[in-house]
């Protein structure tokens, strides 16, 4: 049935399934750093450069997309996008020298603006303000996911021939837009239960700007990307690392891209307890105003120890060199249960992983809970922009560390220090969590008046539900705002 139960989960599925497909297109790249400038003719450093443009021009490219969906249909914008990051896609695994690649990522890149920021934007009108911790922590996880696809693709079919990932992956992306055709094309606002019954055709416009801004969750929930994505950035690098330790106990390249692709993608599994940790912020959530901001601090903070001791536990790999790929992963998998060094790291990755994971479906709940459904594409696109710039910032500052680092460490003692440094971009970010949480009850109040003002209810209809359950009206959210001074 149209707009049923049904076709809404549908829905929801095509669009968590497009937005990991841009962190697949993403993924792809780092495996095949050496592979790649080996046969265009450069080396790691100028395809990393690749991924730090891709990173850049991606979001970038996001807010005229978020904006124009914010303002139009959002279909027909989705679908465009799609469409040129698909031509990128291909034309990077085509590509015969540098400067085609280059321009090749920058397309793709281009295009990949469009999917994660409107696609967000719909799934935020799909799904009741109780559930977003849950549903936006699948929505983060099939990021993390596409990640970890990414990351396979590129070590398991691009290990003997890199452009195969490209052309397989564009392949995957035409398929998910042939099936985002027959999606829902949900109205603004038709979860919000302000809104129930009420026809809201809102759209932003260009004097909104400081309307979002003077919300000062937004400015924490903004900022709060530029630390953590430095940190995510660095880990990009997380397959070289491994390959290094390969390479370090004598397998030989081939082998060892594919031993690093391997474990780096088990070692992100801890990605998907992300669950967890929108559960938790929806829980939190029903008791106090601040319960998903809170939740993303504390899970933030509590990461940093765990992926230091990731970075440093010695690990003894056990596999067959020169053996094919599912030989490999067979020995690895092994490996985690009869070697004691690996199954440490793989549960300390895990742990770590699952920490950090809070901070994605908390922010997406809250981006979505103090801002107007008008809003919420082109909020998300200023935060990712937020996030571009550092994660290619943490993926360039990487590489110069790096390099500098080699000269008193030697490989992969140095990727192993450099790694660990990062993550301490971690704790301004959680701080970040924190000053959000003394702003989110007056940020919901605000919008949840101008909601009820909007559906012209506000005079003769109580106060609903705001973020949870029970139903926690204007007066308790002013009251449960943290009252300290210097908010």
């Amino acid at each position: 049935m149209k707009g049923g139960p049904a076709h809404r989960v549908y829905s929801v599925a095509v669009f968590v399934i497009l937005a990991s497909l841009d962190n697949v297109a993403i993924g792809l790249v780092p495996p095949l750093y050496g592979s790649i400038g080996d046969s265009l003719g450069v080396g790691k450093g100028h395809i990393a450069l690749a991924t730090t443009t891709m990173f850049l021009i991606s979001a970038v490219a996001a807010i005229g997309f978020a904006y124009a969906g914010d303002r139009t249909d959002r279909k027909p914008v989705l679908i465009v996008g799609t469409a040129i990051w698909v031509a990128g896609t291909v034309w990077s695994g085509l590509a015969d020298s540098y400067s085609s690649f280059l321009l090749a990522q920058v397309v793709a890149a281009f295009g990949l603006g469009a999917v994660a920021s409107v696609s967000f934007a719909v799934v935020s009108d799909l799904i009741s303000p109780k559930r977003r911790g849950l549903v936006m922590s699948f929505w983060g996880l099939s990021q993390g996911v596409g990640t970890l696809a990414g990351t396979m693709l590129g070590g398991l079919l691009g290990h003997a021939n890199w452009r195969e990932p490209f052309l397989v992956t564009a392949a995957a992306g035409v398929v998910a837009t042939v099936a985002y055709l027959f999606t829902y094309n949900v109205p603004r606002g038709d979860s919000q239960p302000e809104l129930a019954g009420i026809d809201y055709d809102e759209r932003i416009h260009t004097g909104d700007l400081p309307v979002i801004l003077g919300r000062r969750t937004n400015i924490w929930l903004i900022l709060q990307g530029a630390t953590a994505q430095i940190a995510l950035g660095s880990l990009v690098w997380l397959p070289v690392l491994f390959q290094a330790r390969a390479e370090d106990q004598g397998y030989t390249a081939g082998t060892a891209v594919l031993i690093g692709s391997v474990f780096a993608t088990l070692f992100q599994l801890g990605g998907a307890l992300s669950i967890l940790g929108g559960l938790a912020g929806d829980r939190l959530q029903r008791r106090t105003p601040r319960g998903r901001a809170l939740v993303a601090s504390v899970g933030v903070l509590a990461a940093v120890p765990f992926y230091v001791v990731l970075f440093f536990v010695p690990m003894t790999i056990d596999v067959p060199d020169g053996a094919g790929s599912g030989t490999v992963i067979r020995a690895v998998l092994i490996d985690v249960f009869t070697e004691p060094s690996v199954g440490l790291c793989l549960a300390t990755a895990v742990f770590a992983l699952m920490l950090t994971s809070a901070n994605s479906p908390n922010w997406f709940a809250l981006i979505a809970d103090v801002n107007p459904p008008e809003h919420r594409g082109t909020v998300y696109s200023l935060g990712n922009l937020v996030n571009g710039f550092g994660r290619a910032g943490g993926n360039a500052m990487v590489a110069v560390v790096f390099r500098a680092l080699a000269g008193a460490f030697p490989p992969p003692l140095n990727y192993a220090v450099g790694l660990a440094g990062f993550q301490f971009f971690w704790v301004p970010t959680g701080v970040m969590f924190w000053l959000a949480s003394r702003t989110v009850a007056k940020d919901m109040t605000d919008t949840h008046t101008a909601l009820l003002a909007a559906a012209g209810t506000s005079d003769d209809r109580p106060d609903g539900d705001v973020g949870g359950e029970p139903a926690v009206g204007v007066e308790r959210l002013a009251r449960e705002q943290d009252p300290s001074p210097g908010r």
